[in-house]
């Protein structure tokens, strides 16, 4: 049979998604065994992204028409599991994505520009509470709309970022690309602190008390960490903090304390001791005047009668 009549000679056979997610794990496992972890993409359910920094960072890519094509193809891919290892680190996106073979995804990702980071932190001085407030997500419509701000927010544009993947695909944005970048929305749901990272920027920047400080200076206050109250540690790691015991509070401006008072007390009972001498008795001195004074007492002398004696 010459080789136009042979129905397989152009198509490859086909595979299934699990099986070609079996093979690349299997693939991936031998590249970890050496060292290092690997970090698949596991979704629950349909939706990609759950919580503010993961949708914000995929609702930012897919706004810019240049990826607006070819990142639904990156949707079922990331969906699948396809995703065998994602790894966020400073500047850098790198992703092992299982297709007809393993494919290496590598993203490089600009750093905000000190200026426009600077802005930023102005802008939202005092509208962040507290690091547990930035990281959940919970903030204002205003401190929303600057973070996610096109060419002046923290997300990047298309322009900030460069794409490459082993793949023969000759589109730069390929579908494995496209999985990786939908990957990184899945993980910033979990870890969203990874974003400062890739952009090259501390999320502590923006906490109130420290970002107008931080952004009109350029220089960190103090300590570079923010402290998380005691109720916020419970809510974090479930845990409750007991104290042994309670420090003993200050006194009030213009007040006195009481070992103070007990003091004042004393010395006025001393003054008052020292000005009231006992009953019947006289103070020391006007005693040493008496015992001293010549007693001046006339002597008594004779009635006079008229009589010449």
């Amino acid at each position: 049979m010459g080789w136009w009549g042979r129905s397989d000679y152009y198509y490859k056979p086909y595979v299934s998604a699990d099986e070609r997610r079996r093979r690349a794990e299997k693939a991936a496992a031998k590249r970890f065994k050496s060292g290092g972890t690997q970090a698949p993409v596991r979704l629950e359910g349909k939706a990609i992204a759950r919580s503010f920094w993961g949708k914000a960072w995929c609702d930012n890519l897919e706004s810019y028409s240049d990826y607006s094509n070819r990142m639904p193809r990156g949707r079922t891919y990331v969906r699948n599991g396809s995703v065998i290892h994602l790894e966020i680190r400073q500047g850098e996106i790198e992703a092992l994505v299982s297709g007809s073979r393993l494919y290496t995804v590598k993203i490089a990702i600009a750093p905000v520009r000190q200026e426009c980071w600077k802005a930023l932190c102005r802008e939202c001085a005092g509208g962040i509470g507290s690091l547990m407030e930035l990281l959940g997500g919970k903030l204002s419509q205003r401190v929303m709309e600057i973070m996610t701000r096109r060419n002046l927010g923290l997300f990047p544009s298309p322009k900030e970022i460069k794409l490459d993947c082993s793949c023969p695909d000759w589109a730069e944005m390929c579908k494995h690309v496209a999985a990786a970048l939908y990957g990184v929305g899945a993980r910033l749901d979990e870890k969203p602190e990874l974003l400062f990272l890739l952009r090259h920027v501390s999320h502590q920047d923006l906490v109130s008390g420290s970002s107008a400080v931080t952004a009109l200076t350029g220089t960190k206050t103090g300590a570079d960490h923010a402290t998380l109250s005691t109720a916020e540690i419970n809510d974090v790691f479930g845990i409750e903090l007991q104290t042994t015991g309670t420090a003993a509070e200050a006194p009030a401006p213009g007040t006195a304390g009481p070992c103070t008072a007990a003091r004042v007390k004393a010395k006025r009972s001393r003054r008052k001791s020292a000005k009231k001498p006992a009953a019947g008795e006289l103070p020391g001195r006007m005693r040493k005047r008496k015992s001293s004074k010549v007693s001046l007492k006339r002597k008594r002398l004779p009635r006079w009668t008229g009589k010449a004696t």
